[in-house]
């Protein structure tokens, strides 16, 4: 845990030197004081090739070991990597670890382009209210509850605890999502994970990055700091939209799968990068860009199978990433150090508990005055699953090296990253299965297999239509297959009436209905067709609001689904 921030990061990048952090490269040319040694500085470059290969294929089999390992004990996967590097801190801390530049302009946009873009922007919707508020002011309230108790507890400076509040204060959906995985949990709830988690990455580095002009300038009044949030955060937005809808065109234009994958490539880093050259959040940039790709081209997309191609890739990218990042986590963290000062990590772990319980419990009581309610046993979720990870690492290592306090804080939040990870991480599924949170009935398991085999089959139908207007397939063909697709579209359709029928003729069970997701999203078609109406002048104001209301006050009656 003793390098600093500019120091080599991971020694699988070593070549990518542009990216951050000195590199192997770097660091011999600066050794150098004349133009005679350019040939000692290629053989020291080329003789760590072959070292970088060996480290990378070990971390490859460690993490493979890993996953079986998890699986069979049943464990979360990146609470497993944290693990199994622990004990090799020793022996490879000085070649590699966790470079917080790489983590922040490498790692951190493929993580939010392949959340962004698997984010359903209706759900993301109907659910913003609880997500802004959790995001926005639950980030700050609770920053601000963890910076003042370790400023009077541990004796920090206000600059130093407030950067703690802002580090903590952040949570990292990957545990969450993998746990969810394996336990069935309503989607709203899941929607509000992910999407708390994908605009509270962007709030914590703007919140950060404020922090850090404070301490440069030495004061900054409360209008300045306003100004400066909405400046980067909305030029960031901006930022992200120009760039998504121009990058539209151009990928449905392209035929070719893998020029694709690159465009996409292309667009989630040089986002980033364009964002935080022009002073704005490359993070919401990031955001915005991928929602807006992942909503609008997808949908454009020529074929079943290059939206596939493109998802999976994304899937790949963000899971080799973790892999990645969790494994060196558990490598850059040394446990030696951590004991020493064990009983101040423990009062930073109960600060940010203390944090997120009143950020969650108090804010989202009054969600019930202007949208609907969490349930009670979701918000024990939504605080159970305060995890931290990489982001809060990187932030910590990136602390400039004359911040009074900075190793403290470096060694305080690693220290609550790793009760987190592993604490946290491992007793989540135990509680969320302990809650039971999803009762799924027989009747409702049936309906929901029934629903998959009829979204599959229709799915099939428009491909083969789609095939058949392009000319690939004869229609004689078409036509058998179709048919054969269609048998399965009326078997579903017919069982599932009856199964609808029967729940009509019965009491409705108080703790799940199927159907309310679909009233949901016919409520709010109407909703926006109505809206949509009074924007063209088509309809009087008055007329609008009242229909409006009546439609929240039917959203509002609807279970969760």
């Amino acid at each position: 845990m003793g390098r600093q921030p500019g120091e080599f990061g991971i020694g699988m990048m070593s070549a990518i030197s542009w990216i951050g952090g000195s590199s192997v490269i770097e660091w011999s040319i600066a050794q150098q004081t004349s133009l005679d040694s350019n040939s000692a500085v290629d053989t020291q470059t080329a003789a760590t090739i072959p070292e970088v290969v060996i480290i990378l294929i070990i971390l490859l089999l460690i993490a493979t070991i890993v996953a079986l390992v998890t699986q069979s004990l049943r464990i979360p996967y990146v609470t497993g990597l944290v693990l199994a590097g622990l004990p090799i801190t020793e022996l490879w801390s000085r070649r590699i670890g966790l470079d917080p530049v790489l983590v922040l302009n490498l790692f951190l946009p493929i993580l939010i382009f392949e959340a962004a873009i698997n984010t359903d922007i209706r759900r993301l919707r109907s659910t913003f209210k609880p997500i802004a508020l959790l995001a926005g002011p639950g980030s700050i309230f609770s920053s601000a509850i963890i910076a003042t108790l370790l400023k009077f507890g541990l004796g920090l400076d206000w600059i130093s605890a407030c950067l703690v509040g802002v580090i903590l204060a952040n949570t990292d959906t990957v545990s969450m999502i993998a746990v969810f995985k394996e336990i069935r949990v309503p989607s709203r709830l899941t929607t509000i994970v992910e999407g708390e988690t994908l605009f509270n990455d962007a709030a914590a580095l703007v919140s950060f990055n404020l922090l850090l002009v404070v301490y440069a300038t030495g004061s900054l009044t409360a209008v300045q700091g306003i100004r400066e949030v909405l400046l980067v955060a909305i030029g960031g937005a901006m930022v992200g939209a120009v760039l998504g809808y121009l990058c539209l065109p151009i990928f449905v234009r392209l035929q070719d799968p893998l020029s694709s994958l690159l465009l996409t490539v292309a667009l989630a880093l040089g986002t980033f990068q364009i964002g935080q050259s022009l002073g704005v959040s490359g993070a919401v940039s990031v955001v915005v860009a991928g929602l807006i790709f992942g909503n609008l081209g997808l949908s454009r997309s020529s074929s079943a199978s290059e939206r596939i191609a493109l998802l999976s890739f994304w899937n790949y990218a963000s899971f080799g990433v973790n892999t990645f990042i969790f494994l060196l986590i558990g490598i850059e963290i040394n446990i030696e150090t951590l004991w020493k000062i064990a009983p101040a990590i423990l009062f930073v772990i109960l600060a940010y508990q203390l944090g997120r319980i009143l950020s969650v419990y108090l804010l989202l009581a009054g969600l019930r005055w202007f949208d609907r309610p969490i349930p009670l046993v979701w918000q024990h979720v939504l605080f159970l699953g305060n995890i931290k990870g990489s982001l809060s690492m990187a932030l910590a290592l990136s602390i400039p090296l004359t911040v009074t306090y900075r190793s403290d804080i470096i060694a305080l939040v690693f220290g609550a990253v790793l009760f987190s990870l592993v604490g946290q991480g491992l007793s989540l599924p135990w509680m969320v299965k302990r809650l039971k949170i999803a009762r799924i009935s027989d009747t409702l398991q049936q309906a929901k297999q029934l629903q998959m085999q009829l979204i599959a089959s229709k799915a099939a139908q428009e491909e083969l239509s789609s095939l058949l207007r392009s000319g690939v397939l004869p229609k004689a063909i078409y036509e058998e297959l179709w048919a054969s697709y269609q048998v399965r579209v009326v078997q579903s359709e017919h069982v599932l009436r009856d199964l609808y029928n029967q729940r009509q003729s019965t009491r409705r069970e108080p703790e799940h209905s199927e159907l309310d997701a679909i009233r949901r999203r016919l409520l709010l078609a109407e909703k926006g067709a109505v809206a949509n109406a009074l924007r063209k002048q088509i309809l009087p104001e008055d007329l609008v609001q009242i229909y409006i209301k009546e439609l929240d006050e039917k959203l509002l009656t609807l279970e969760d689904d």
